[in-house]
């Protein structure tokens, strides 16, 4: 077993989960055989999973005395790490995220910590695969490792390490992530994209790191899919509203499919109205066989399909999230009324 943790340990490890008997014992095994285990405290944000989640963390925590297990009313994961860190965060050096959907290699956090101490930066980032099991998921990640799912996103493509402006949060600094007054919870989703806005603006440095990475798995039903993309959707309109950032063209693309879906209502007076939508279809279509050929995989060629899926959600969650924005304007105040 570890070596029991400091009293002050310099590293606090948050986990936020929900459901994932599947990984959780796999993600905290990692943290407890890190070289720095014996330093770091290692906290489960749990919120409200009804499967053996909880059982297999409680059994952890009464074999290592570094680890804890905490409820997370809220549910999200914005909240569930704010709540660490408010619980346990003062006096620690570092603050290191990993999400409980994921696998990571070993030395993890070792490594993090050395590039953070290496590269002086504010925040570590990592680039992350996906990798499926079933059919319909690992057309999913095949997807999302492509430029039709990620759209060029640096932490999404193998590259070169650098200073960048966003990526997969893996490690903070904790002064500073306590003085940006941690994750904005108003946002279930882009809770990510959101902070490093605030990060960057306040002088902070983000080092994407091509040291180490994480395993991503996605979503195995569409449905999930398409709940989990719209949310990301109407995360970055907030984050584009809130900090009145320009949304870069890779970001804008997808804006435009829910508006081409929603013109083919106007086929029977225009019918090349139809043409945007069907472009785009055609364009996730085409690249399925492309896919497929460059991977191996025949699931791959289902890609196209789980691309859509996630462009469709995207565009919808984007545009709510505006017009819900916009709903106010449209109400008459009672003196108008009047």
């Amino acid at each position: 077993m570890v070596p029991e943790a400091s009293t002050q340990p310099d590293g606090l490890v948050v986990i936020p989960c929900l459901n994932e008997e599947d990984h959780i014992a796999s993600v905290v095994g990692i943290a407890l055989r890190d070289a720095l285990a014996h330093r770091l405290l290692i906290v489960v944000v749990d919120g409200g999973s009804v499967d053996g989640t909880r059982g297999i963390v409680s059994r952890l925590a009464a074999e290592a005395p570094n680890v804890k297990i905490v409820d997370n009313p809220a549910r999200i994961q914005s909240a569930g790490i704010n709540l660490a860190v408010q619980l346990f965060g003062q006096g620690r050096r570092w603050l290191i995220r990993m999400d409980a959907h994921a696998e990571y290699p070993q030395g993890y956090i070792s490594q993090l910590v050395a590039e953070a101490e290496r590269t002086r930066a504010t925040s570590v980032v990592v680039s992350m695969k996906a990798q499926g099991r079933g059919c319909f998921q690992r057309a999913v990640a095949v997807a999302q490792n492509s430029v039709i799912g990620a759209g060029g996103s640096a932490h999404r493509r193998e590259g070169l390490e650098g200073f960048v402006d966003h990526g997969h949060h893996a490690l903070f600094d904790m002064e500073r992530f306590q003085a940006l007054n941690g994750y904005n919870e108003a946002q279930s989703h882009n809770e990510d994209a959101e902070f490093d806005v605030r990060l960057s603006r306040a002088g902070g440095q983000i080092w994407l790191t091509r040291a180490t990475n994480v395993t991503y798995f996605p979503r195995a039903r569409a449905k999930d899919l398409y709940n989990q993309y719209r949310n990301y959707g109407r995360g970055r309109a907030l984050t584009i509203m809130r900090h009145r950032t320009r949304p870069k063209l890779r970001q804008m693309l997808p804006v435009a499919v829910a508006p081409s879906v929603l013109a083919l209502l106007a086929t029977p007076w225009l019918p090349w109205a139809a043409l945007p939508a069907l472009l785009w279809l055609a364009a996730c279509m085409a690249f399925g066989p492309l896919l497929a050929w460059r991977d191996r995989s025949r699931c791959a060629l289902a890609a196209g399909y789980a691309a859509s899926i996630m462009h469709l959600a995207w565009s919808v969650g984007f545009w709510w999230a505006w017009l819900e924005a916009a709903r106010p304007m449209f109400k008459r105040s009672p003196a108008a009324a009047g």
